[in-house]
């Protein structure tokens, strides 16, 4: 497969590649914005303490020429918006915008932000002759109140702030919604990753994710120190991290937190309607099973929201048998793709995320696990 280092996808696809910046918005019609505050002062709470000052933020994902979408939700405690919106059986055909955000419930207060500097600039669902629109703007949280102080949560001006901020570069690790993300007792924090087809009845066509990390199982295998299945999906090559770091990160894992959720969006530029995107979208949380272990617990959110910008037309040369959906081909090449961008984009989070208030990072815990070329 070239010097990507995609082997897994050799059995999976043909002839696919890392996108060309590897990450969400390399899909046609996709921007990310972000605004986060983080206190160099901040601490987590405990048993006996209350954490202190700002760790959190929070990112939006905006389709400024509209997209058709749906979500799945997998966790047992999840903090959601307008999910039921995008019920492929319900009208609306996708988002205007989609939230990621800290602050538990709390911080679905930031989709009215984004809301508000949406309708100013004209854009969301029309209404009527006269200009009016209504936004589209689902949302999901993760609980992060205990790192910073309770009440140092994101609002609706973290929304505006987020959406003026928008555009195709996207910073990872503790930002924006990751900003006081926790994968197990490691800092997590905010991942993207992207691949492109270039021949089958998916040519052309790109497809992304940008996933928040924040689990209460474990991004990284505490028995080797190395993300879970590191050796099968190819990517991050990391050489073993010391027997006396692994048995630290062993230790220390055991000590995790239980109240943590892992969200996300994935996106593409083909043509699909919302019923082959709740597809893509399904096939998307394999992404956080195979990255995290364990996944989908009754105290996690675990939420993705699959998006088609609609940018590459069908295909006619990979017909579809009458009476099947005619997206059916390029879906399944998409559907087949995602779980690998999304597990890349999870680990990718916790293996660029920062200290923030006191929480180990990977690179402080391992530090002799290193890229290998």
């Amino acid at each position: 497969m070239g010097d990507d280092g995609l082997d897994r996808y050799g059995g999976e696809l043909t002839a696919v590649r890392v996108s060309d910046h590897d990450r969400v918005t390399d899909v046609a019609g996709v921007t990310v914005g972000q605004h986060h505050r983080i206190d160099d002062d901040a601490t987590v709470a405990d048993a006996e303490i209350a954490g202190s000052g700002w760790a959190t933020g929070s990112t939006v994902i905006c389709f400024p020429d509209g997209a058709t979408g749906a979500v799945d939700v997998r966790g047992g405690g999840p903090g959601t918006r307008e999910t039921d919106l995008l019920d492929p059986a319900n009208s609306v055909l996708g988002p205007t915008a989609i939230v990621l955000t800290g602050g538990s419930a709390y911080g679905l207060a930031v989709a009215d932000g984004v809301m508000t500097e949406l309708e100013r600039d004209h854009r969301g669902l029309a209404m009527d002759a006269h200009g009016h629109v209504v936004p589209i703007v689902p949302a999901a949280v993760v609980f992060d109140l205990t790192v910073g102080g309770w009440s140092s949560r994101p609002d609706a001006d973290f929304g505006v702030k987020a959406v003026r901020a928008a555009g195709v570069e996207v910073a990872t690790g503790s930002v924006g919604a990751g900003a006081g993300a926790r994968a197990g007792a490691l800092k997590g924090g905010i991942g993207t990753a992207g691949v492109t087809f270039d021949d089958g009845p998916a040519a052309g066509i790109t497809v992304a994710a940008l996933m928040v990390a924040n689990p209460v199982g474990s991004v990284i295998d505490p028995g080797t120190g190395l993300p879970w299945d590191v050796a099968d999906h190819g990517y991050h090559r990391l050489t073993t991290p010391a027997a006396a770091e692994i048995d630290a990160y062993a230790a220390l894992q055991a000590k995790g937190t239980v109240l943590n959720t892992t969200i996300g969006v994935v996106a593409t530029d083909a043509t699909a309607g919302p019923g082959m995107m709740r597809r893509v979208a399904i096939a998307a949380q394999d992404g956080i099973a195979r990255a995290i272990r364990p996944a989908h617990l009754p105290l996690d959110g675990d939420t993705v929201f699959a998006v088609a910008t609609n940018r590459v037309p069908r295909p006619t040369y990979h017909p579809v048998p009458p009476g099947l959906d005619p997206e059916l081909a390029v879906i399944t090449a998409v559907s087949a793709a995602v779980a690998s961008v999304v597990q890349r984009a999870i680990v990718g989070a916790v293996l660029a995320a920062t200290p923030v208030a006191g929480i180990p990072t990977f690179a402080q815990t391992l530090p002799s696990a290193r890229r290998r070329a």
